[in-house]
């Protein structure tokens, strides 16, 4: 439940702190004094939609806060699937509104995404204005109200996991299915791609070793020649000497003179010979290579173009192109046995629709049971509620299979004797639609688990003694549950438990909107003011203090 409202610089609200309690909690105030504000405000911190314009003029960001207890199982269990737990029973939900647009959101002092808050909030408390009145008028939500009285959600999450199922196979035949023509020109296609990749005998690896390849077979010829030189000069020839034999020839001469230091140079001179016989080596190891001897530069060039020819077509890289070849030859296999694939999701077809039938056969029994027990449960509540011939009926006609099963369900009405029975929409009176609207949310009662509901201009078109049924009505609803109700009905703020007045005043040539509780003669001076808004007068008061009486003793209509 709602607990505490905490308002910084909203619209006309400077600050306010507002304290809820359980049951009926009214908020009265002149029109424009900003009885719309604190719903705004509420919604707001719930993660609704807002506009910069709720902050206050002059001000660079306003601030919402509230705290919630007593969260449900589920609640509890959206909390626990986001990473959030209460602390000691509580929520603290905040909200910072920006000019710069750099606003925040937390969730007991930790950021949380709108939209999470909004899956949450739906849990902690229901907001019910002109907008649940149109969704009242649109049939399409008809059947969303007879499944929350009936409560078989297991009966319709069964439902539902097949009609996806069923869909699910629909999207696998349509991707089977292909005309003769399309199916010989993407075989054909695909056995070309097949070939020709399979012909080139991709290697991975191949491309960047043929680039090496081609720039020494370019090389290998003037390479060659220029080694073959080196080589005769090192090594010597037939009719010459190299240069490993001349320095051999050479220390074997200083030697000769059997000099100690004679025989030093010759040493050196064998070191230098042991270099240039290492150089020699590393010449006859590259002229002897038959692989390179092998290598022809239009070969490479020829195969390097290939695999170019192939990288645009089929990926820049040898992997990404063998990778194509396996996606072809898995697509080819799929299509050539794709008849046989059809007619197993043909079967598979005709099995799920038969259990989706049974399953919505059984949703439209469920329905039409509840249906009967809603409807004169409804009449009951109309019919306390002023509108004693009331008729009010459950259209449910066999209609396209959806997500929500295979029913049409509408709300008819005939609210005056001898009227025929008409859909929703087809009700003039905002007052009826308000009345049907109360019904609806008591007849829910038992079956919604949210602990905290606001109504807002639940009270349209309705007064006096239709006012009074009305505001009885809203005392049951808040027997067990907290309500806050923003009205201008003296009957309903009587019955309330706990009323807070909202007034606007102006100071410094600036509006102020304060929130205060009232009770004593406050309460009554406040009620008096809806009865009549002029000016105060013995009678009026005694009339306001007559009505609060009746009201806190529970004097039903």
């Amino acid at each position: 439940m709602l607990r505490v409202l905490h308002i910084e610089n909203i619209a006309v609200i400077e600050r306010s702190d507002l304290v809820f309690e359980d049951g009926l909690n009214v908020l009265t105030g002149e029109t424009g004094a900003g009885k719309s504000i604190l719903i705004d405000a509420i919604g707001a911190v719930l993660g609704e939609r807002t506009s910069k314009e709720l902050i206050r003029a002059g001000c660079e960001s306003g601030f919402v806060s509230a705290i919630f207890d007593s969260p449900d199982s589920e609640t509890l269990r959206l909390l626990a699937e986001n990473g959030f737990e209460p602390e000691d029973g509580s929520l603290l939900i905040e909200r910072r509104l920006s000019q710069s647009g750099k606003g925040f959101l937390k969730l007991n002092g930790r950021p949380i995404a709108a939209a999470t808050l909004k899956e949450i909030g739906k849990n902690l408390i229901n907001i019910h204005g002109q907008h649940d009145n149109q969704t009242l008028l649109n049939s399409e939500y008809h059947g969303a109200y007879l499944d929350a009285l009936a409560g078989d959600s297991a009966e319709i999450e069964r439902y539902y996991t097949e009609f996806r199922n069923l869909n699910r196979i629909r999207r696998e035949v349509k991707n089977c299915e292909m005309d003769e023509e399309e199916k010989r020109r993407e075989t054909g296609l695909l056995r070309y791609q097949i070939k020709e990749l399979e012909d080139a005998g991709i290697q991975i690896g191949e491309y960047v070793k043929l680039k090496e390849d081609f720039k020494t077979a370019k090389t290998y010829e003037a390479t060659v020649t220029a080694l073959s030189k080196a080589y005769g000069a090192l090594s010597g020839g037939e009719d010459f000497s190299g240069a490993e034999g001349l320095l051999t020839e050479a220390a074997k001469s200083l030697r000769s003179l059997k000099s100690e230091e004679w025989e030093k140079q010759a040493g050196k001179l064998d070191e230098s010979r042991s270099v240039l016989a290492d150089v020699s080596a590393a010449l006859a190891d590259f002229l002897e290579d038959s692989e390179l001897r092998e290598l022809d530069a239009d070969d490479v060039s020829a195969r390097l173009d290939i695999l170019d020819r192939l990288m645009i077509k089929y990926g820049n890289s040898e992997e990404k192109m063998l990778d194509f070849l396996e996606s072809a030859k898995e697509r080819l296999s799929e299509i050539e046995t794709n008849d046989q694939r059809i007619e197993e999701l043909s079967l598979q077809l005709d099995a799920s629709t038969e259990r989706l039938i049974a399953l919505g056969e059984t949703l439209t029994a469920i329905r039409k049971k509840t249906a009967a027990v809603f409807e004169n449960q409804i009449c009951d509540v109309l019919s306390y509620l002023n509108m004693p011939n009331v008729r009010f009926c459950v259209s449910i006609e066999k209609g396209r299979y959806t997500k929500n099963g295979c029913d049409e369900v509408a709300f008819l009405i005939s609210a005056n004797q001898g009227e025929e029975m008409k859909p929703l929409k087809k009700i003039a009176s905002g007052g009826e639609l308000s009345r049907v609207m109360l019904a609806i949310k008591s007849v829910l009662l038992d079956s919604d688990p949210v602990g905290s509901m606001i109504f807002d201009e639940i009270d349209t078109g309705i007064s006096g003694y239709t006012a009074g049924k009305v505001a009885v009505q809203l005392g049951k609803v808040a027997q067990n549950r907290q309500v806050i109700c923003v009205t201008h009905l003296p009957q309903i703020a009587a019955r309330a438990a706990h009323h807070f007045l909202i007034e606007k005043t102006e100071r410094d040539g600036r509006t102020f909107t304060e929130v205060t509780p009232i009770d004593g003669e406050q309460r009554i001076t406040e009620i008096a003011r809806l009865m009549s808004g002029a000016k105060m007068t013995e009678n009026l008061y005694n009339s306001a203090k007559e009505l609060l009486d009746r009201s806190n003793n529970h004097d039903d209509l």
